[in-house]
Order: structure tokens, then sequence, then C-alpha cells
């Protein structure tokens, strides 16, 4: 059985979320047997160190652990992650469990690292998590699919008209969570919006806002085959801060003390078997135009009679393990399921077949060029 690198952490304002997901993952491969956890904690300025697999989350509350051990990930053939110091030691780890939310974690940026340095992860491709991640992409995929799907535009501060009418919501064009996403009435506001919201910085996309549709999410996972989970309704909280919105907030979603596991829902929804069947059925189209690899999270929109797609996360939190009980899987199936298919499914391997010579031969000197 291999070593397991759990990433967590990460540049990202989900940093803390990210935490708990890898501390849940972590905890439960220690109980596995023939699997040894390695924890692999990102920090916020972008450093790597090991940590304890069985570490709390107040143990990161001033940073990094005080235990903690730096690490460097290196590139190329014989890349990894590699201890720092007088004897440098690679770390014999045989497939990664990214567990980062938002952000470069799930952007695909560290995919494309991972990829670089020839390390098996499990979850999202570069591809697959970079239009998961991207509203105003992702959303054009669904809509070329003929799924059903709110209009959705992108939005600067010169957008003249988006084509419907306020109320709008705001959301960032790239993000994980709720965090940036803003209710306005009308567009003018949007567009200020646009331009002074730090959330909204690379992009924003706006939407008509229905406020009375509520949210149902479904898991989907690729491995050992295509499979869709139960169907839950989050239930929003009553606190006086965020009392005046209807907009699933991420106090709502993460702060319960186990990330997305204590977050309240309805589980199943209590939905009708027709609507029940449009949201499997899209999320199975979904998965195939999104390339699905691993275990994603698709959200949905519905009045309790119609359903539009709206987003797809690709790195749930706490891996949606708790959607998982229709049919049931436990916890420890959905690590093994992943960390097999990481395993199984080659990473991507670059190359550099007619790269013989030939066109650099034929070529004159640069030096005249530049004459």
């Amino acid at each position: 059985m291999p070593e397991v690198g759990v990433i967590f952490g990460g540049p990202s304002p989900e940093h803390d979320v990210s935490i708990l997901t890898g501390l849940q993952a972590s905890r439960e491969l220690t109980q596995m047997p023939g699997y040894t956890p390695r924890g692999l904690f990102w920090s916020k300025s972008g450093e790597w160190f090991e940590v304890d697999p069985l570490s709390e989350a107040k143990d990161f509350l001033e940073g990094r652990p005080r235990s903690a051990s730096p690490l460097q990930l290196t590139v190329g053939s014989e890349g990894g992650f590699f201890t720092t110091g007088r004897k440098v030691k690679r770390l014999g780890i045989d497939v990664v469990l990214v567990c980062c939310h938002g952000g470069p974690g799930e952007d695909g940026s560290l995919q494309a690292v991972l990829d670089l340095a020839r390390i098996a992860y499990a979850g999202p491709s570069v591809a697959g998590a970079a239009l998961g991640m991207d509203k105003y992409a992702f959303g054009c995929v669904v809509r070329d699919a003929d799924l059903p799907a709110l209009p959705r535009r992108l939005l600067s501060g010169s957008s003249k008209d988006v084509g419907f009418d306020g109320p709008y919501i705001v959301k960032p064009r790239f993000g994980g969570s709720s965090i940036g996403i803003e209710v306005v009435a009308d567009l003018e506001t949007a567009r200020a919006l646009a331009t002074t919201s730090v959330h909204l910085a690379r992009g924003a996309v706006i939407e008509p806002y229905r406020p009375e549709l509520f949210d149902l999410q479904v898991g989907i996972r690729s491995w050992p085959r295509v499979e869709v989970s139960a169907i839950e309704r989050p239930l929003r909280t009553a606190s006086a801060s965020e009392r005046s919105s209807e907009i699933l907030g991420y106090r709502d979603k993460y702060v319960g003390g186990e990330g997305m596991v204590s977050a309240p829902r309805e589980l199943p929804a209590v939905i009708p078997e027709a609507l029940r069947e449009v949201i499997v059925d899209c999320a199975r189209e979904i998965g195939e135009r999104h390339g699905l690899r691993g275990l994603s999270r698709l959200d949905f929109l519905s009045d309790g009679r119609t359903v539009w797609v709206n987003e797809i996360n690709t790195i749930p939190g706490s891996l949606a393990r708790y959607l998982w009980i229709d049919p049931p899987v436990s916890f420890h199936e959905l690590l093994s399921d992943l960390i097999t298919e990481a395993l199984s499914v080659p990473r991507r391997r670059f190359e550099t077949a007619g790269a013989d010579g030939s066109v650099l031969q034929g070529a004159s000197s640069i030096a005249s060029k530049l004459a």
C-alpha cells in the first residue's frame, strides 16, 4: 500500500477550511491498514512543511505547527518533496491527495506543478480544475450542453446592458466559495462593485437574483465507475449578520467546527422524484463534458419544480463525504478509490516528439535578425 501525501492549506481565502478537510482525510488514512499518510502543509505565504497527520486544527492557529519540518517541492524527472538543510532527502511519497479549496490549490496551478514534478495526484486534472474555478467558462459549457442554467454574463466597470433586469447577484469569476458574493439592486451598483471589491479584482460575473430559489447539491465521482450521491438541501443560518440575505454564505457552509460535515442540511433533500431525476441526469452529463476525475460536488438552484445548474466544486469541503448515504460509501472507501484512481490512471506525460533540431539547423542567424 502507498505512502499518501495529504496536501492542505494553501495561499487562498479558504486556507482554514482546507486545513480541516486535510486533517479529516489524514486522520482517516491513519486508520486504514496499509496506508501511510504524510501531512503536507502549504502555508499562506506559499511555503511547504511536513506536519504530523494527527495534528489538530488548533495547531495551525499561529500558522504552521511548532514541530513542522520545512520542505521544498521540486519539478523535473526526479521531482518531488524534499527535506531541507544539510541532509536533503526526497520523501518517499507515491501519491498525493489534494485537499486545498480555492486559489492555486483548486484552479489547476498546483495540479500543473505536480504534473511537472511527476507526482501522481487524486482529484481534478489541470484542465478540469481550471474549468471548475472559472464560473463564466463553466457556465458556457453548461449552456452549450443545453442544460438548464440562469443567464450569466461577464461584468466590468464599463458593462452597459447585461440582457436581464435586476436585482442582480455578483460573484467573483474565479473563486471556490461564497466569499465575495453580493446581491445588488441595480446595474450601476454592480459596476461600482466590480471596480472596488478586492474579491472581484480578477474578474466578475453577474446573474439575475431570484430570492425564491434554494440550493441543492449532489456529489459525483469517477472511480471505480461514475456514481452520483444523494441530493442535499443546505440550510441557511438565521444569524443576525446574514438574516437579510438568502445567499448560502461562507458561515453557513463552514463555521461549525468540522467544515462541511457539520453544516446544517436536509439530506436527502425532500424534492419530487422528477426533479431528482433531472439533477442526476445533469450531473452525469456535466461529469462527461467536464472530464470528471476524482470527486466533485455539483451545485444547483431550484424553486421546487424546476432546477438550474449553478457551479461545480472540484475539491469540495470535507471531500463531500457526508453526501454518500445513497449509495452508501464510507469515507474509507472514498479515500481508497481516490488513491486507486490516481495510481491507476496515468498522470500527464510531456512529449518532445518533433523537437529533433531540424528547425534549429535550418534557422538563419538570430543575431542577423536583430541587426
